[in-house]
């Protein structure tokens, strides 16, 4: 099979050949990556009339551009993770990119203690039965 140009950088096996490091900049973490635990939901904020870049000159690459479109809607980190095929920790560090930049706002989970009790679900679902 004959390859192109770019081809160097597939691999047929292991899909594309560039390391972790090379998407965030050698960066290994951020610091609000507390932030970023695998159940927080990240949502997308609308952009600036001209869609790219800020005031400090900023541009994201073309992986901070994938994690806004996928959080059009709200998406748990580890599912963005996921959707991208990328390491959580590189995506915590591209989030945090966003984060920086106000791209995006990062939504608490509610706590376990905000939904019903047990013993409410239960009588909710004796109620439905006794329909």
């Amino acid at each position: 099979m004959e390859r192109s140009e770019g081809a160097a950088w597939y691999d047929d096996a292991a899909g594309p050949v560039v390391r972790p490091y090379a998407l965030t900049g050698g960066r290994t973490d951020h610091d609000d990556a507390d932030q970023f635990d695998m159940v927080a939901l990240i949502v997308a904020v609308p952009r600036p009339e001209d869609g790219r870049g800020d005031a400090s000159g900023w541009a994201p690459e073309p992986e901070h551009d994938m994690i806004l479109e996928l959080c059009r809607t709200p998406l748990s980190v580890v599912e963005i993770a996921s959707d991208l095929e990328l390491p959580l920790g590189v995506v915590r560090v591209l989030l945090g990119d966003l984060l920086d930049h106000s791209l995006i706002e990062v939504r608490r989970p509610a706590p376990v203690a905000q939904f019903p009790s047990e013993r409410v679900l239960k009588e909710v679902i004796d109620g439905i039965r006794a329909l």
